[in-house]
Formats: C-alpha cells, sequence, structure tokens
C-alpha cells in the first residue's frame, strides 16, 4: 500500500487513495495505528482521496482516534496539491467532495506550493445572538462564539494564548454535554484588525499545529464580536492563513501552503 506523508502548517497527514468515496471506509479501522508516532508512521489523521462521480475528486478525512471528520482545511489543501501532483487532475482549479458539501480548489502557486479554498459559507444559529454561549465547565465559565464551517468550532479570545491550558480545557469543551457530536475548540487572541493569533484543540487529535477550519471560524467569530475585519492573517504555530469572509456570495476563502514530506510503503495490513 503506497502512502504519502504530507503536511498543512505542521497539520500532518497519510495520504491514501481508494477508488470511490463509499471505498474510502476501508482506511477507517487504521487511522489509530498509521496515526500513532512510535509505533506508526505518525500524523493527525489520513487523507483518503480519487477520481469521483459527482466532483472531480473526493477527500474522506479519519482523525488519529479514529473518527470521521466532516471537513479539514489543511487538508483539503494538501488532497489538493496531491491530486494535481499525482495525476487526480490537470487543472489547477477544481471541486472536492466532502462529507461537508463540494469545495472548490485553486492553486495558486507551485514554489512554494499555495492552494486558495472556498470553504462555503459560514454556518450560524440564527436563534442565537452572535451565535454567543457561555458554558461553566467545572471551576471554568467560557465565553464561547459557536461557528461551523462543516464541521463544529468553538471561538473563544483570550488577552494571551500562550497562557492557554490546552491541554486541560480544550478537551474539557470538545466533549462538553453542550456539543453532543463534539467540537473543534480554538483560542484567540487579537493582535489587529486583520491579525489574529490562534491556538487550536481538534477534534479527534487533540493539539495540533494548526486548523484550517478553525482559523476560517475564529476569523468570522471575531468579526461577528467586531473585534476584526472580514479578512486578514491568522497566526498559528505552524504558521500563517489569509483567511476573507466576503460580504457578497457571504462565503469564507482560506489561502495557505501544504507541503510532501515523503512517500512510502506500507507492508502488512
Amino acid at each position: 500500500m503506497n502512502f504519502t506523508k504530507m503536511h498543512g502548517l505542521g497539520n500532518d497527514f497519510i495520504v491514501v487513495e481508494a477508488e470511490s468515496f463509499a471505498g474510502a471506509m476501508f482506511f477507517q479501522p487504521w487511522a489509530k495505528s498509521w496515526g500513532d508516532r512510535h509505533f506508526g508512521i505518525g500524523a493527525d489523521g489520513i487523507l483518503v482521496t480519487g477520481p469521483d462521480d459527482t466532483q472531480d475528486i473526493f477527500m474522506r478525512i479519519f482523525n488519529a482516534d479514529g473518527s470521521e471528520a466532516e471537513m479539514c482545511g489543511n487538508g483539503i489543501r494538501c488532497v489538493a496539491l496531491y491530486a494535481r501532483q499525482n495525476g487526480l487532475t490537470c487543472a489547477d482549479e477544481f471541486s472536492v467532495r466532502t462529507m461537508a458539501g463540494p469545495r472548490q480548489v485553486q492553486i495558486t502557486a507551485s514554489s512554494p506550493p499555495r492552494v486558495r479554498v472556498d470553504m462555503g459559507p459560514p454556518i450560524l444559529d440564527p436563534t442565537a445572538y452572535n451565535n454567543h454561549l457561555t458554558i461553566d465547565a467545572g471551576e471554568q465559565c467560557f465565553h464561547i462564539t459557536a461557528v461551523s464551517m462543516g464541521n463544529p468550532h468553538a471561538v473563544i479570545p483570550v488577552e494571551n494564548v500562550e497562557q492557554v491550558p490546552l491541554e486541560i480545557w480544550g478537551p474539557l469543551l470538545e466533549k462538553h454535554p453542550h456539543f453532543p457530536a463534539g467540537t473543534n475548540v480554538e483560542f484567540v487572541q487579537i493582535l489587529g484588525e486583520t491579525e489574529i493569533k490562534v491556538r487550536v484543540w481538534e477534534r479527534g487529535a487533540g493539539i495540533t499545529l494548526a486548523c484550517g477550519t478553525g482559523a476560517c471560524a475564529a476569523m468570522v467569530a471575531c468579526h461577528l464580536l467586531g473585534k476584526t475585519s472580514r479578512y486578514g492573517q491568522v497566526e498559528l504555530p505552524g504558521g500563517g492563513l489569509w483567511i476573507e469572509w466576503d460580504p457578497v456570495d457571504n462565503h469564507v476563502y482560506m489561502t495557505g501552503s501544504a507541503r510532501e514530506v515523503f512517500r512510502g510503503v506500507i507492508g502488512e495490513m
């Protein structure tokens, strides 16, 4: 079984091919063992891609804990680059089928590789004022702005993200009863009108160096709260993403890098 190791800002993946969207399920049982950083290849998850009968290609994501994610911003940039470099498409702009619906991607530069993704409109709860929630979790009270980018996010502005005990608060909120399907958690520090700094606890993966959908959700949330513009640079531990929330079509656009690290062959399965 051939695989390619890739990453988007340090959010790393094992990329493999399957014959169909449904056939990708074959790889879900291997997510834990392959993702193990001591006894496996090591990754935040498996990305499965291949040709699709409804879009140009498909993408499915299995987290390191074996769960499936609806969408992955860093992952889709990796899949887009993989598809272009490995002949799944001959175009620089094409569509990707995901569990969250189709997404349009565009290879905007090749050296270094950069990918722009139409992440679609943010999904907001019309019954909530700015999607604002207050959640008591143990001795801590969190003021959360909830935004979905096809997958759920809980965004929390703080004075200094480096002082956040992410390894404690992250899992506490990920599995809080308010989020029956779990949630990604982003702590956000406002650096300016067009710049924010984010640390992420990713649902099913834990602390990651970056989260593309989380960066999108964070920029949307900060604008809803009146703290930033509709566009700007999102600084993550693994690097930066440029995020735009278009006021005309209401879509969020993400631009960032993707990298191939190495290729290999998995033996016994």
